[in-house]
């Protein structure tokens, strides 16, 4: 731990390494040790766990990470301008930090992990929702549930997090939501503004966390449920009964049986209710 304690500032490996944070890989480096040791301690004990992290950039919450206790961190990093720095903090990591250079929507992190297994990122802006859909549903069958992760913390745009955690009524509740809070519990941690970045992005940003169900909140077909919402959300200010015409030909007959008006509107519906609807249209 002294060793991790002795490596210079990031605002210094980011100047001795050149690493001006790249728009074109979404970059905005958090360089307070203070904030990321904070959001590492947001996914709880980390001594029994194996971490992913995407996205590392010159290590900040990599170190915040490894000196939070975690057993052994997996970093998987895309720019190839990141690996030095993230190789001088392995040094002194004692054989717990391994760093990859990759995307990390290719490349296979658990052959590379040890259960149990909590993902905690600052990821970069521009995959961060598609990264979080294949972590929520990992493959095109139900059995494929429950994932490698028991845990995610992860940082987005404050306006994807609302939407994570968005209940029915307002504009920002969409699939995001119902997936979300199909298979987790996803709840808002921290906050932090644009100046805690670098650079600073035009938005604030959010840490999430999601706590895994080891059975979806509701019981519904993952196939159905996910074709029956997305159709819904498409045509959102349109009433079911037109949004989901082609779903079934009865279909306001199957909405009143999930207990939905057919002239309701996709935002108004609930999680449980969008689950009953797909029990009912489940070949």
């Amino acid at each position: 731990m002294g060793d991790l304690n002795g490596l210079p500032s990031l605002a210094k490996v980011v100047a001795a390494h050149d690493l001006a944070a790249k728009k074109s890989l979404g970059q905005n480096f958090l360089l307070d040790l203070n904030l990321t040791e904070k959001i590492a301690r947001q996914a709880g004990d980390l001594s029994q766990c194996d971490v992913l992290e995407v996205g590392p950039g010159p290590g900040g919450l990599t170190r915040g990470l490894l000196l939070h206790g975690a057993r052994r961190v997996l970093a998987v990093e895309k720019d190839p301008r990141c690996l030095a720095a993230l190789g001088e903090i392995a040094a002194v990591s004692g054989g717990r930090l391994q760093v990859v250079e990759g995307d990390a929507l290719d490349v296979d992190v658990r052959a590379l992990l040890t259960p149990p297994i909590k993902v905690v990122a600052n990821l970069p802006y521009n995959v961060g929702t598609e990264l979080l859909v294949r972590w929520l549903d990992p493959g095109p069958r139900d059995e494929d549930w429950p994932p490698f992760w028991s845990s995610l913390t992860l940082m987005f745009q404050r306006e994807v997090a609302e939407r994570i955690i968005a209940q029915p009524g307002g504009k920002a509740y969409g699939r995001l939501a119902i997936l979300s809070q199909w298979r987790s519990t996803p709840r808002i941690v921290m906050s932090l503004p644009p100046e805690a970045f670098t650079p600073a992005p035009k938005v604030h940003s959010a840490v999430v966390h999601f706590d895994r169900l080891d059975e979806p909140r509701f019981p519904a077909p993952s196939k159905v449920l996910f074709r029956v919402v997305a159709m819904a959300f498409n045509q959102r200010r349109k009433m079911l009964r037109a949004a989901l015409k082609g779903a079934a030909p009865d279909i306001e007959d199957r909405l009143i049986a999930a207990g939905i008006a057919p002239t309701q509107r996709a935002e108004q519906v609930s999680l449980e209710q969008f689950c009953a609807l797909a029990r009912t249209l489940a070949p």
